[in-house]
């Protein structure tokens, strides 16, 4: 065992604080001749299984720990701030399994019940799980340690004989520690006198968070990261010293020369450790049986029944090619297999879990991954894939030589989701189900971004370097330095050491969060298989996904699939009209449907509406679902390179060359291209002789790029292989008649096609919902988009595209109104036609609670008029703010008045009603009140008005936008349409979605475009010199991008650039990976409406104006007499007059202003307000407030 042995380190896993990683720590502890090594993060075993395999697998020997958090008082107690009074540390370790079990029940409640800044345990919890840990008094944050410091050395010894009392004077020992700290030095005399006070072991300890001496820096800028600091800042960030390292047994034994039984203590510690983790065991729960059947018995009986159900339904046909033989055959098969490897439970779950779901309306997808590959799976009605009939592979999800468990994933309408997952945790136990954790990790891109802001490097040269890494998923610093990221190593001393210090810290798990789907079931409490965590109020397993499965347990994945939810509400409105409507009844072939497609106007359809794959479905031209199911696995990474040769290979069959007559039938669907996981299985099969369980195996290594692991499989697949008995397990393709040289081009040819080849069963569950989604677009367009424009609700960019397409399909978008919008879009008539009509829900300020209500009483009849709705609607939940954002919505505008009298008068209108809805429920509105009440009390049957005009058409469009977050009746931006598009810009959307996962990247980084739009808020910020720039938003019709003013060219347009201007800028677009692209503005210029000259020069062919020339004055306004502004206004609270205050306030000058306020009919001196005339300022004032509105005389 040596003479020590590290009893107290911390791996990444003690998030963003210790950074010795779990892969670099045996290695350490071999090089400085140790035999074992402890890991005990911090209140967290995250890291536990990685660290005991890694250790394993080194021939050092794991001892499993913790540094937990113990609550001054109870775990229940959550009062108090700051360290001392919320915590102290506490070491323990494992001593057997009996200790691990307790550990992971210890660690699970400290997050379920102690939770209080950290997780904590108590003295109770310890008392109750204490057998099988051995305890460390910890660092100085320990109780006993913090009580020596505060000199309190008789509670030190209270608090020591409260430890030794529940673990055993032979289980509690007293740690010493010297990191070269003053305070560690004032009490290690005290420790001592301690422990051998109490009869106490003393401990010598090295508190490990980084591995070497020289990893002191790095693990101070991982500190940096983790609070937001950077070196500049002052002062030594984390310790104090450079000594919290894994340090070597001399260098132990000179700190502790004096203490040599603390180092022997070590050794004896980590030889009574002794924990052997089993991953042999599959920890399935049972499914609770009607009749007292077994799991097989009653998956069997559901099975047949199913078929039985489908085929008398139509939906499983029998044909020659696949008879009713072939489907008995192969549910005897996969039902043979799924109880052979135990997973009758395990289907079982899952069907009842799904049939709840429907059973409640609960849309359920039609499958996804490998398990819509199971012909059982369809006939009990977890999927409803016929995998029969598409020839899917079972043995992609389960076969017998197959090591990775299964697992079913399942899609369910994004709303309702959570109903199912309760729905598991009452039947099973709430203790029995949690999520998986997941960890964010610190990869390249970002990891270069946190450490160059920590280094106080700008943010510009940051920049630079983060980008020159590939946008490629799982791209490592490493791999990107064979690129121009190499070239900028080389050149520069601050890029290498900002490289040298992100590959130093990338992977490193950054924060923790859950799994998007997982849940795992469990017989037991999930706490005694692995333990559990709190995270945003959600249970989860402190391992991630991979480490629960290698432990036995189960996964089952639960997403939240938004297309469900769409196909179900237009389903829903479908059937308003047609109460018979069955979208799933709707037959494949559907010839509407297909034109659609082929016409590349999908947008809005599940899979098909990127740019590019719109693109590929017009030369395609789908005519079928296998069609859709080809186009959804070749829209990838990777096979997309083959798009051009598959779409010649469609059209001219006849070019196609096989190598060998086999790989006809098997290439025959995807013209001569393998494009799926089960294509490359059954080549293995037909070939080479494998069974689809070694095929798969073989697939797996292929995709992964196991080079050991191919090579050998490559021999069997050309020249065959026999069993250790000479029993033959494959043939090889020499054997059916294929030469070693055509052999090895087909293996060559999988071997490079195998990591993007797609899984067939998961494409086409999916191609079912591209082909729904599009029969609804094709046949019902109004209900469709409705529904589509729901999902978005909020997604101002999404919702401006659907509403254009809605517009470009003649069909029209309504504004929302009170007598016929319901919660969400919903269609309506309207002329005779169908259209589509906003949700009140979308109205800020306007909660459901109180549309249910408004819909409740619109069903007793229609409002008449507002008063009639305030009336009507006093005894409810009615309030000023609601009204307010519905009266500038336009919801009222039908009811014949108009919003400016609205907004005048609805707070004196609702103020009566109210107070009348009070006077009856107090019971005083009575005989005699009604005689006597003041004329002026309730407002006559038909309220009068006063006579004002209506608002202007910008101060509508602003109040519409700023009630539902979009225009109505029109857009600020359709004026100055065809002056953008002379000087060349383009759709800001088409930038942001460049940029989106997926999409077609029509513009890239540092492309330089113009856009156009208005400005909707502008931002001011100081450079680190003091010099001025602005960060302004602008929109047009369909979106919003950021414009970033560096100071020199503001200065050249700050005096227009004001929120609600008009302009058009040219700029280098800016994309990070963590944020919406930018536009880093070079040229300005401000927009002319409804411009009838076509002689106008693209803003980047334009040169640009001096600043001070642009500013100057014609002749013609120059005057030496004193003048005065008078500006026109509806009124001064309004948000227009507003916006003219904010226009004024950037062109501070001499001239005085007046205001003619319309509403009030007087002139009012606006006190202390002047300003400089300039051509651009007028115009500005013009553009917002008309022509005979501004004034200078």
């Amino acid at each position: 065992m040596g003479d020590f042995v590290h009893l107290h380190l911390h791996s990444e896993y003690s998030l963003l604080d210790g950074a010795c990683r779990i892969r670099d720590i045996p290695a350490r502890v071999r090089a400085c001749g140790h035999d074992a090594v402890a890991l005990t993060d911090h209140g967290v075993l995250y890291g536990a299984v990685a660290f005991y395999d890694a250790c394993r697998k080194a021939g050092v020997k794991p001892i499993l720990g913790c540094e937990v958090y113990v609550a001054p008082r109870s775990r229940f107690d959550k009062t108090g701030a700051g360290r001392e009074e919320t915590y102290s540390h506490l070491v323990l370790l494992c001593e057997n399994m009996t200790g691990w079990r307790n550990l992971m029940t210890l660690s699970s409640l400290s997050f379920t019940e102690g939770f209080y800044g950290k997780p904590r345990v108590d003295t109770e919890l310890l008392r109750k799980h204490h057998e099988g840990l051995i305890a460390l008094s910890a660092c100085l944050s320990g109780e006993i340690p913090r009580r020596l410091c505060a000199g309190d050395y008789s509670g030190a010894v209270e608090a020591a004989r409260q430890m030794a009392d529940i673990f055993g004077p032979d289980h509690f020992c007293i740690e010493i520690q010297n990191h070269r700290l003053p305070e560690e030095k004032q009490i290690l005399p005290q420790l001592v006198r301690l422990a051998r006070e109490l009869e106490l072991p003393l401990v010598a300890t090295n508190d490990c968070h980084y591995l070497r001496r020289e990893d002191a820096g790095m693990q101070e800028i991982l500190t940096c990261i983790a609070t937001n600091r950077t070196l500049q800042d002052g002062g030594r960030v984390g310790f104090a010293t450079d000594e919290f390292y894994y340090k070597t047994t001399a260098e132990m034994q000179a700190l502790f020369s004096a203490f040599p039984e603390a180092l022997e203590n070590t050794v004896k510690i980590a030889a009574r450790c002794s924990v052997e983790l089993d991953f042999s065991h599959t920890y399935l729960p049972r499914f609770p049986c009607p009749d007292g059947q077994s799991a097989g018995e009653y998956l069997r009986s559901l099975t047949y029944a199913g078929f039985a159900r489908r085929v008398a339904a139509g939906e499983i046909r029998f044909t020659g090619r696949h008879p009713e033989e072939e489907y008995r055959t192969r549910l005897e098969y996969e039902l043979s297999v799924i109880g052979n490897m135990g997973y009758d439970d395990y289907y079982l779950i899952v069907w009842d879990y799904v049939n709840f779901a429907k059973s409640q309306d609960i849309p359920v997808g039609p499958g996804r991954g490998s398990g819509a590959g199971s012909l059982v799976a369809y006939c009990v009605g977890i999927t409803e894939v016929d995998s029969s009939a598409f020839e899917l592979l079972f043995e992609r999800f389960l076969n017998p030589e197959r090591v990775s468990m299964p697992d079913f994933d399942t899609d369910f309408c994004y709303d309702r989701r959570g109903e199912v997952i309760d729905y598991v945790s009452e039947k099973y136990g709430r203790d029995h189900v949690c999520g998986i954790i997941t960890f964010g990790t610190l990869a390249a891109k970002a990891v270069i971004r946190d450490v160059g802001r920590v280094l106080g490097m700008s943010y510009a040269d940051v920049d630079v370097v983060a980008k020159a890494v590939p946008n490629d998923l799982h791209i490592t610093i490493e791999a990107a330095m064979e690129g121009p990221l190499g070239d900028m190593y080389k050149n520069s001393e601050d890029v290498r050491r900002l490289i040298d210090i992100s590959k130093a810290l990338e992977g490193m798990p950054r924060h923790a969060s859950a799994h998007a789907a997982g849940i795992v079931i469990t017989e037991d409490a999930v706490h005694e298989y692995v333990p559990v965590a709190v995270n945003d109020e959600m249970t989860l397993t402190q391992f991630p996904m991979d480490t629960v499965a290698k432990l036995g347990l189960l996964k089952f994945d639960f997403l939240g699939l938004r297309y469900l939810t769409i196909m179900s509400d237009t389903e829903k409105q479908i059937r308003l009209s047609e109460p018979a409507f069955d979208l799933k009844s709707v037959p494949f072939d559907d010839k509407e449907t297909y034109e659609l497609i082929s016409s590349g106007k999908t947008d809005g359809v599940f899979q098909l509406e990127s740019g590019g794959m719109r693109k590929m479905l017009v030369q395609m031209r789908p005519a079928c679902l296998e069609d859709i199911i080809l186009a959804i696995s070749i829209y990838r990474p990777g096979p997309m390179e083959s798009i051009p040769k598959f779409l010649e290979y469609r059209l001219h069959p006849e070019k196609i060359r096989y190598s060998c007559p086999q790989l006809k039938k098997i290439l025959d669907e995807t013209p001569g291209c393998i494009l799926y996981q089960e294509q490359v299985m059954t080549i293995c099969r037909e070939i080479a002789g494998f069974s689809y369980g070694r095929a798969d195996i073989i697939r797996r290594a292929m995709s992964k790029k196991k080079a050991k692991e191919m090579e050998a499989e490559r021999h069997a697949f050309i020249f065959g292989e026999k069993d250790e008995n000479g029993n033959e397990v494959c043939h090889g393709a020499l054997a059916a008649g294929i030469s070693e040289e055509v052999a090895t081009e087909i293996f060559d040819t999988m071997s490079a096609f195998a990591e993007y080849a797609f899984n067939k069963s998961h494409a086409t569950a999916y191609a079912y919902i591209s082909f729904r989604t599009a029969y609804l677009k094709a046949h019902y367009p109004c209900e469709y988009l409705a529904s589509l424009l729901t999902s978005v609700l909020g997604n101002m960019t999404k919702t401006a595209v659907y509403v254009d397409q809605a517009q470009k399909m003649k069909i029209a978008v309504l504004g929302p109104d009170i007598n016929e919008s319901r919660e969400t879009y919903s269609v309506v008539s309207a002329e005779g036609k169908k259209a589509i009509r906003f949700g009140l829900l979308g109205v800020k300020n306007v909660g459901r609670t109180f549309l249910a209500e408004v819909i409740e009483e619109r069903s007793t009849g229609k409002f008449t008029s507002f008063e009639n709705f305030v009336s009507r609607m006093s005894g409810r939940e009615l309030n000023k703010r609601q009204v307010e954002s519905l009266i500038k919505s336009g919801a009222f505008d039908s009811l014949g008045t108009s919003r400016a009298a609205l907004l005048s008068e609805y707070e004196k209108i609702i103020d009566i009603y109210m107070k009348k809805s009070r006077s009856r429920l107090e019971g005083q509105f009575d005989l005699f009140t009604i005689g006597n009440a003041a004329p002026d009390d309730y407002p006559e049957p038909e309220y009068t008005y006063p006579d004002i005009p209506d608002l202007p058409p910008k101060e509508r469009l602003y109040q519409e936008k700023d009630s539902m977050g979009m225009y109505f009746s029109g857009h600020p931006f359709d004026e100055y349409e065809r002056h953008a598009t002379l000087l060349g810009a383009v759709p800001i959307n088409d930038i942001l979605t460049s940029f989106e996962e997926g999409e077609e990247a029509v513009y890239h980084d540092k492309e330089t475009v113009t856009v156009a739009g208005i400005i909707t808020s502008r931002t001011n910020k100081q450079t680190r010199n003091g010099a001025s720039m602005a960060f302004l938003r602008l929109e047009d019709k369909f979106g919003e991008i950021e414009l970033v003013i560096f100071p020199k060219i503001l200065e050249k347009y700050s005096y227009f650039l004001a929120p609600d201007v008009p302009v058009a800028a040219l700029g280098e677009i800016s994309a990070t990976e963590d944020a919406a692209p930018k536009l880093l503005v070079s040229r300005m210029e401000m927009l002319l409406a409804n411009i009838g000259d076509d002689n106008v020069t693209p803003l980047k062919n334009k040169r640009d104006m001096p600043a001070k020339a642009q500013n100057t004055l014609s002749e013609s306004t120059r005057s030496d007499k004193p003048r005065t502004l008078y500006l026109r206004v509806e009124n001064q609270t309004g948000e227009m007059f507003r916006r003219i205050q904010s226009l004024l306030d950037i062109f501070d000058g001499s001239t005085p202003v007046v205001f003619y306020d319309a509403s009030e009919k007087k002139y009012i001196k606006a006190v202390g307000r002047y300003v400089e005339i300039l051509p651009n300022m007028m115009r500005l004032l013009k553009l917002l407030l008309g022509e005979d509105s501004v004034v200078l005389k």
